[in-house]
């Protein structure tokens, strides 16, 4: 017995979960600013034989890049459902995360083959062109991390919010290492900060890349624990027992839920569905859930811990399991 019903009492067709993307001006601002940016920090750091402003100039296109494909998944995020998409396309959001963070990743590697080439030939640099440089990109960055600020939310927003706090901070970094290097006429500062950069972008980019591998997974999102959802499930009113319960994220937003709920009294109605989904929503965020209702008295033919459904294909012929008919012939699901 299958019972699923969404909250507030719409059906599946009427209920379409689209996602309001209130973040789009801001994608397109911070990508133009960025965009602009990274073509004088790159133009200036060749100028100025700076790998400091050079690397910088590839974080931010970078970032630049990571933006677009965020922006991209926001508004693939929006399209409804399909016969072939039942969720329509929210999942790209994380395939967007994931995507995002490998790509930092690689412009990591980059930056610290460059340093170290770098360090071991120093090479002058114009100090005072770098410092003006990168104060820029202190204001342009910094506006650009304040235009994400609303949406931490979603993984997607948060990791386009950090990516812009940390472009900022580097950007400070290499203005403290211009004027170090006007100190001090030490040129190897120029190459070890472009090391600081790739560790600081590799420190931001860690926790983006575990979270949105994990969700691309079906791994449970962060902040639901799985055990605390299994005990709010079994302390409702007539549930003995719950199993072959799964937490999984339909995008960088959304999760979603299915479980099985042993009810030996019988099955509860649509009054207590609507119930516990909207305890599933308001306590852990879960707005999509199915629960499956199983009238399964011990008494009467006790399966053990395992679901009395799953043997059902296995019976001998005429066996009935819990009021089930074996049915004969081809699933109703198998192709003719």
């Amino acid at each position: 017995m299958h019972s699923h019903r969404h909250r507030g009492g719409q059906d599946h067709h009427g209920h379409s979960h689209v996602p309001q993307d209130g973040h789009g001006r801001a994608f397109a601002i911070g990508i133009a600013l960025n965009l602009v940016f990274v073509a004088i920090e790159a133009g200036y750091g060749f100028w100025a034989d700076s790998m400091a402003l050079l690397s910088d100039a590839g974080h931010n296109l970078s970032d630049v890049l990571g933006l677009a494909i965020a922006w991209g998944a926001a508004l693939l995020a929006r399209r409804r459902p399909s016969e072939r998409f039942t969720y329509g396309l929210r999942p790209s959001s994380i395939l967007a995360a994931l995507f995002n963070a490998l790509l930092l990743l690689v412009a990591v590697g980059g930056i610290v083959w460059e340093s170290i080439e770098r360090l071991i030939v120093p090479a002058p640099v114009a100090a005072i062109t770098m410092m003006v440089v990168a104060g820029v990109g202190i204001i342009v960055n910094g506006f650009t991390a304040f235009l994400f600020m609303g949406g931490q939310h979603d993984l997607n927003i948060r990791g386009a919010f950090l990516h812009m706090v940390a472009d900022a901070a580097v950007s400070l970094g290499v203005v403290l290492g211009g004027l170090a290097i006007l100190w001090t006429g030490a040129y190897w500062i120029d190459p070890v900060l472009s090391l600081i950069i790739a560790a600081v972008i590799v420190w931001s980019t860690w926790d983006l890349l575990k979270q949105s591998l994990t969700l691309s997974l079906q791994g449970v999102p962060r902040g639901i624990a799985v055990p605390e959802v299994r005990k709010a499930l079994e302390a409702l009113p007539g549930v003995a027992r719950v199993h072959h319960l799964h937490v999984w994220a339909v995008s960088t937003t959304e999760a979603a839920l299915t479980a099985h709920l042993v009810m030996p009294q019988g099955h509860p109605g649509d009054r207590f569905l609507a119930e516990a989904q909207r305890e599933l929503k308001n306590h852990f965020g879960i707005g999509h859930s199915t629960l499956q209702i199983e009238i399964h008295r011990p008494g009467a033919h006790d399966h053990g811990p395992e679901c009395p459904l799953e043997d059902y294909e296995h019976a001998p012929e005429g066996h009935n399991h819990g009021g089930h008919p074996h049915h004969h012939g081809p699933s109703p699901l198998s192709p003719q």
